[in-house]
């Protein structure tokens, strides 16, 4: 079988298509899984921080529904500036969202309970998602989309935020540091607040691929993070 390079413009186009609606559809199974689990840990032992990973991974949903919205159409083009848009207001979203619980955490006395299933779900989601975020990003830039590109960012997002509440979680129940988490949190959202802004201005990548004469990849006339 012919690899993806070997292939003319319009069979690797087609090809890198196909690979992103999967892993779109894998990013949407896995976070949909990840939100029921964290928002009923969080529930359960009254973190804040549990059930805010929880939204995000609903938020990262919407990012992710935004580019199977983009592919399912005959000309995905057409649509990426409107799946930017859903993807940066997503970002937002995760960023005023992050920023208010984390205030509300830091002025709240009351710490969180012990959670097993909140660690080891943190554990697990930063062990599969930077290697689903790299395959994303990969696959985008070979392509030329824009939103695939910034979708990626989300599902990295997740990773920061999969390891500041690992060690929310891990410190708040060895040495009782309720404030180590939000403090954390307040950064991711300010990462947050940077990768919703280029997705609205359509940074996150660069040219697609043309259907004809020689194959280009967004890596190759790229801005920003893809140099």
């Amino acid at each position: 079988m012919p690899s993806v390079m070997s292939r003319s413009p319009a069979q690797r186009s087609a090809v890198l298509a196909r690979r992103i609606r999967l892993l779109v559809a894998v990013t949407i199974g896995y976070n949909v899984v990840e939100a029921v689990v964290a928002v009923s840990a969080g529930h359960a032992a009254g973190s804040t921080a549990l059930i805010g990973f929880g939204l995000d991974s609903v938020i990262e949903v919407s990012s992710a529904a935004a580019v199977a919205w983009q592919f399912a159409g005959r000309d995905p083009q057409r649509r990426e500036r409107t799946a930017l848009r859903i993807i940066a207001v997503s970002f937002f979203a995760l960023a005023a969202y992050v920023t208010v619980e984390s205030v509300r955490t830091l002025l709240d006395s009351t710490g969180a309970e012990h959670s097993t299933v909140g660690l080891v779900l943190a554990a697990v989601s930063l062990a599969i998602m930077p290697g689903l975020s790299y395959a994303q990003r990969r696959a985008g830039r070979e392509l030329g989309s824009r939103t695939a590109v910034a979708d990626s960012k989300q599902t990295l997002l997740c990773t920061y935020l999969s390891a500041v509440l690992l060690v929310g979680l891990a410190l708040n129940s060895l040495f009782g540091w309720s404030w180590a988490d939000p403090v954390a949190a307040l950064i991711i959202a300010a990462v947050a607040i940077k990768e919703g802004r280029d997705a609205w201005h359509g940074d996150a990548c660069c040219a697609p691929i043309p259907t004809a004469g020689p194959a280009t990849t967004c890596a190759d006339q790229c801005c920003g993070d893809n140099r």
